[in-house]
């Protein structure tokens, strides 16, 4: 419970934050102003934002016709969670990486890429597509959801400012500001930040507890582990081009998309892999999930799982 109860602390700071600003450049008129520009991006966001990124990957959608072991995987995982069937997709992306996305669970979509079905084992896509699954339980990806749409919108609101500079009276003082013109200089360039920050601690958090809940949903934490591993190494090499253009969909990645040149490494939206590892691997250490027996032999890194237009096919980690 302290990870939501953290969560929702972050989530009310970076409200405040949004009205405190729509406040400071334009007095309660201002606040109201915010608050209805929130309401309005987060209602689009809600409906659309699953559709959006989806599209904007290229994804394509499968199912237990046109990936059936993939497909099947996910099936399992999801009874396992006890969750409804997601949609499943496949991106054309060399680099190994996954989202969840959906306003819901009973709307959401998991999504992974060709590289990461071709170069992990069926037993490390098992783990990453458990960790995505929480990500849904956890509603995850509708708090993340609001947490993008808030933080563009209050760097939108800090653009305004430098365009208006805050809300004037008859006599041309600014009555609304009480720090002025400097006041609206300073909210102009801290608030972005202010909220970049709130929004990385959140995405961090989630990414913690989705470790956590998607090791006890494939009752295997190694797993996941080494397939963090594996996805950290490759994706450091193979350019996400689609990622790079869209850097404000990089949270929702299991791994950082981006290469981690100029603000993506300082910025960086998730916390550290070798951090993640070491807390998986001391939760198989400390028996907090008790491992389960694969239905046969786990295999290698560097086979492919099935029905990602690689090569020979594998066998699930379940029988």
């Amino acid at each position: 419970m302290n990870g939501y109860f953290r969560t929702a602390m972050l989530l009310a700071g970076l409200t405040g934050l949004f009205l405190a600003v729509g406040f400071m450049l334009g007095g309660q008129s201002g606040m109201v102003i915010a608050l209805g520009v929130a309401v309005a991006m987060n209602a689009f966001a809600y409906w659309n934002s699953d559709k959006m990124v989806l599209r904007m990957y290229g994804a394509r959608q499968v199912d237990a016709a046109t990936a059936p072991q993939f497909y099947t995987m996910v099936q399992r995982l999801a009874q396992r969670a006890e969750l409804p069937m997601p949609k499943v997709y496949i991106i054309d992306n060399d680099q190994p990486n996954a989202f969840a996305t959906g306003r819901n669970p009973e709307n959401a979509a998991v999504a992974a890429t060709t590289g990461l079905l071709n170069r992990l084992s069926a037993e490390e896509v098992a783990g990453v597509m458990a960790h995505e699954l929480a990500h849904i339980k956890n509603r995850d990806t509708l708090i993340m959801t609001i947490t993008a749409t808030l933080a563009g919108a209050l760097s939108m609101l800090a653009n305004f400012a430098m365009f208006f500079g805050g809300s004037h009276s008859n006599d041309g003082e600014n009555r609304s500001n009480p720090l002025g013109f400097v006041g609206v200089i300073l909210v102009s360039i801290l608030a972005p930040i202010a909220a970049m920050l709130v929004q990385m601690a959140i995405s961090r958090s989630r990414e913690y507890e989705a470790d956590r809940m998607g090791a006890e949903i494939s009752g295997r934490p190694d797993w996941l582990a080494d397939a963090l591993e594996g996805i950290q190494g490759t994706a450091a090499r193979v350019t996400n081009q689609a990622a790079e253009n869209n850097p404000a969909t990089a949270h929702m990645f299991i791994i950082n998309p981006l290469h981690g040149r100029g603000v993506d490494s300082l910025f960086s939206t998730h916390p550290s892999t070798a951090e993640r590892v070491r807390r998986l691997r001391s939760m198989v250490m400390g028996g907090s999930v008790p491992p389960q027996r694969p239905a046969s032999t786990p295999t290698r890194r560097g086979g492919t799982v099935p029905d990602a237009g690689g090569t020979r096919k594998r066998g699930l980690p379940w029988g």
